[in-house]
């Protein structure tokens, strides 16, 4: 049994990001983006709403305060403020689940501020206080191995492990940067077979060949890659094929 995430709520009045109608049909939880990197109120309310409507569970899906470059640059900003801005995202989120008779489950970081957490512990700590201040029942859905794992989990938040489906790996079991070749998959088939391995196995080939073991609770489909619904729909299948169920973890 394993659960489905994919980034969602992408969108920015007018501009249009991934397909979230066609992704709540097959993931089963959905990392809403809480205006700071991408998103703003009607789009919030919206895909909370479809969400809810097809049983998807809702993760608030924070970052720094960056549309500029779509939450995908490290800034270096004061554990205080960080912990404020993150705050100030899961409030205006739980505020739109509360609007539609449902509630936000997790917190999921986005972009930069994922990657930074990994292994920045002022940031992890500013993160964690956060999530911990606007509910200490919120889940935290994280890179296995990371500081913010560990510290969330010390402060007694329940702490949810991910791996990804069309990121590449690096030996270490972290993600390759977006800025190297071959960071993102796009072969629908590749992927759906890899996540087998990772639901399976435990494991996923890393960028040089080696074998990293993956120990995970949710997979995550990226909404903004291209083909990302083709991508979503061949990962469901081949995991309900090899007898893997898909249930929200939340």
């Amino acid at each position: 049994m394993i659960d489905l995430n994919a980034d969602s709520g992408e969108s920015f009045s007018h501009w249009t990001m991934g397909d979230d109608a066609e992704m709540m049909g097959i993931v089963t939880s959905a990392n809403i983006a809480c205006g700071f990197h991408a998103g703003d109120p009607s789009v919030m309310h919206a895909t909370v709403r479809s969400a809810v409507e097809h049983g998807v569970a809702v993760g608030a899906h924070v970052s720094y305060r960056d549309l500029d470059h779509f939450g995908r640059v490290f800034v270096d900003i004061a554990p205080g403020e960080l912990t404020d801005e993150v705050l100030y995202q899961i409030g205006a989120l739980q505020a739109m689940a509360r609007a539609v008779g449902s509630r936000v489950s997790y917190v999921k970081p986005h972009g930069a501020l994922y990657n930074s957490i990994v292994d920045n512990t002022a940031q992890a700590e500013a993160v964690a206080r956060a999530i911990a201040a606007a509910d200490d029942s919120l889940a935290v859905l994280c890179l296995p191995g990371s500081e913010i794992g560990r510290i969330a989990g010390e402060a007694g938040l329940r702490v949810v492990h991910e791996a990804f489906a069309d990121r590449a790996y690096n030996p270490d079991g972290t993600l390759v940067s977006r800025q190297l070749p071959g960071a993102v998959l796009h072969d629908p088939r590749a992927i759906a077979a890899r996540v087998v391995r990772m639901a399976v196995h435990h494991e996923v080939e890393a960028i040089d060949g080696s074998i990293v073991g993956v120990e995970a609770t949710s997979i995550c489909v990226h909404g903004d890659t291209p083909g990302a619904v083709t991508i979503a729909a061949s990962v469901r299948h081949a995991l309900t094929d090899a007898g893997v169920a898909l249930s929200r973890f939340s």
